[in-house]
C-alpha cells in the first residue's frame, strides 16, 4: 500500500483532513502536528476528517483552530468524523442530511 497522509491545519485541531481515501493502517500527518502519524482504524474518504484523539459525546470538533461542530456520540481516535458522528454548529440543516450522500432526509421529492 502506498503511503497514506492527512493534513492537520492547526496544532489545536482534534481532526485532520484525509489527502486521499484512507484505509486502516498508518497515516502520515502533515501540517501543524505534534506527532508524525496516526493509525486509521477504518476507511476515511478523501477530503473527510480523521479523529486525532478520542472525542467525547458533546465535545467540540476543532479544525482550522476553531470549533466547526459538536460530536453527537463518542468518536474513537483514528476513525472517520462526518455527519454520522457530528453536527455542524453553523448549519442546522446538516443534521437532516444523509451522512454518505449528503441528500436531505427531511424533504420528499415527488
Amino acid at each position: 500500500m502506498a503511503e497514506q497522509s492527512a493534513f492537520q491545519i492547526r496544532l489545536e485541531d482534534n481532526v485532520a483532513t484525509a489527502l486521499q481515501a484512507l484505509e486502516p493502517g498508518t497515516v502520515k500527518l502533515l501540517g501543524d502536528s505534534s506527532f508524525p502519524s496516526i493509525e486509521a482504524v477504518e476507511a476515511v474518504p478523501l477530503g473527510h476528517k480523521i479523529a486525532l484523539k478520542e472525542i467525547a459525546a458533546g465535545e467540540s470538533i476543532v479544525k482550522y483552530g476553531v470549533v466547526i461542530g459538536r460530536s453527537t456520540k463518542k468518536i474513537s481516535k483514528g476513525t472517520w468524523v462526518h455527519l454520522h458522528v457530528m453536527e455542524s454548529i453553523y448549519d442546522e440543516r446538516s443534521s437532516h442530511l444523509d451522512p454518505v450522500t449528503g441528500a436531505p432526509k427531511d424533504t420528499r421529492y415527488e
